[in-house]
């Protein structure tokens, strides 16, 4: 049952998270690109590659990667911005979120998990 809780409360605080800096970020940057979501699924991977670092209980690594970072990031909407990004016949935009997004998001687990397993 505590795991259960933990679910619901780390899944609904990963979510309101995201919607703050997705909101945020979106408002400094503007719209033509989607800036937010790349700054929360680059920072979701930062984070779950720290978690990774610093070798947590399996219980614990697994109820924050899965209910905090899984309600957090978001494969579905960088997918349908890219989509929207193409239909618009901005063909660069939609590659460069494809390229940039996996590139960095690599380069920030990787430097998660490096940061992670020092402590």
């Amino acid at each position: 049952m505590i795991v259960w809780a933990g679910v619901m409360l780390l899944g609904g605080a990963g979510a309101v998270c995201r919607f703050v800096l997705d909101r945020t970020v979106t408002a400094a940057m503007g719209r033509p690109f989607p800036f937010g979501t790349l700054a929360v699924n680059i920072s979701g991977a930062f984070v779950l590659g720290f978690l990774g670092g610093l070798a947590l209980r399996p219980e614990l690594a697994l109820l924050m990667g899965t209910a905090f970072i899984g309600s957090y990031t978001t494969f579905s909407t960088w997918m349908l911005e890219t989509q929207r990004l193409a239909e618009e016949r901005r063909g660069w935009p939609a590659a460069a979120n494809v390229v940039g997004s996996v590139a960095a998001g690599l380069a920030a687990a990787a430097v998660g998990l490096w940061l992670g397993s020092l402590l």
